[in-house]
C-alpha cells in the first residue's frame, strides 16, 4: 500500500519517461515543486518497496510493479474526469485538481463500477486515452496542428497542454475536442496560424498549435 504522496511520485514519473527513458531528480523536482534533496529520499523509499529502479547520476525508472501502480492512478485520474465533466457539468478546465483527489481511492470495486457506468470511455475530456482495468491503452493516431499544412483539415482529438489558462484559452476560441478545422494559412514570421473553424477564421499562435492534438483528414 502507497501513501498518496508515493502515488504522485509514480505518477510524476510516469509522465515524464513518457518522454525520457531515465528520469532525472531535478525534473522530478521540478514537477513536483519540491527540493531535490527531498526527492532523492522519496525515491529511495520507493527503491525499496520495489516500485522504482534508481541508480545515482543515471536517474529513475519504474519497475514493472511501480508502472502498474502508476498506470492504475493514471486511469483513475482520467475517469473520475470524464465523470466531472460528462455528469457533474465541470469545464475541462476545472477537473484536474479535483481529479488529483479522487484518483486516491482505493476501492476497485467503484472504479469498475464508475467506468462501466460512464460506458468504458477511451478518452479524458482532454483526449487523453483511458487505460482499461487491464492497463491497456486504445490505440490513438494523431498529429500536432502545427505539423499540418495549408489546406490539411481535420479533427482536434486532445490537447498536449492541460493548463487551466491554456484550456480557457482555446475554449474561448471554440478550439474544443471534436471541432472540425481546416489550416487557411501558416505566417512565415513567427509560424502563427490561421485556421477555418466552421465559418470562422481563427488566428493562433506557433505555441498553441504546438499543444493542439489533431486527427488528420489530409487536404481537402
Amino acid at each position: 500500500m502507497q501513501s498518496y504522496t508515493e502515488e504522485n511520485y509514480l505518477k510524476t514519473i510516469y509522465h515524464l519517461a513518457e518522454r525520457t527513458t531515465n528520469v532525472q531528480t531535478n525534473a522530478i523536482a521540478e514537477q513536483m515543486q519540491t527540493k531535490p534533496a527531498s526527492v532523492t529520499d522519496m525515491i529511495k523509499k520507493l527503491a525499496d518497496k520495489g516500485l522504482v529502479d534508481y541508480i545515482k547520476y543515471q536517474g529513475v525508472t519504474l519497475t514493472e510493479t511501480g508502472k502498474n501502480t502508476a498506470i492504475d492512478i493514471v486511469r483513475k485520474h482520467r475517469l473520475w474526469e470524464v465523470f466531472l465533466v460528462d455528469k457533474l457539468n465541470f469545464k475541462w478546465d476545472e477537473v484536474h485538481d479535483v481529479a488529483e483527489e479522487l484518483e486516491h481511492i482505493r476501492s476497485v470495486e467503484l472504479i469498475e463500477r464508475l467506468d462501466e457506468f460512464l460506458g468504458f470511455p477511451k478518452a479524458d475530456p482532454h483526449g487523453d486515452p483511458i487505460p482499461d482495468k487491464n492497463g491497456r491503452f486504445a490505440k490513438t493516431q494523431f498529429i500536432k496542428l502545427i505539423e499540418l499544412k495549408v489546406g490539411d483539415s481535420g479533427t482536434i482529438t486532445g490537447v498536449s497542454q492541460h493548463s487551466s489558462a491554456f484550456l480557457k484559452h482555446l475554449e474561448k476560441l471554440g478550439l474544443t475536442l471534436g471541432k472540425q478545422i481546416q489550416v487557411s494559412d501558416v505566417t512565415d514570421f513567427d509560424g502563427s496560424v490561421e485556421i477555418r473553424l466552421s465559418d470562422k477564421q481563427v488566428n493562433i499562435s506557433r505555441e498553441v498549435a504546438k499543444h493542439i492534438l489533431i486527427s488528420s483528414n489530409g487536404k481537402n
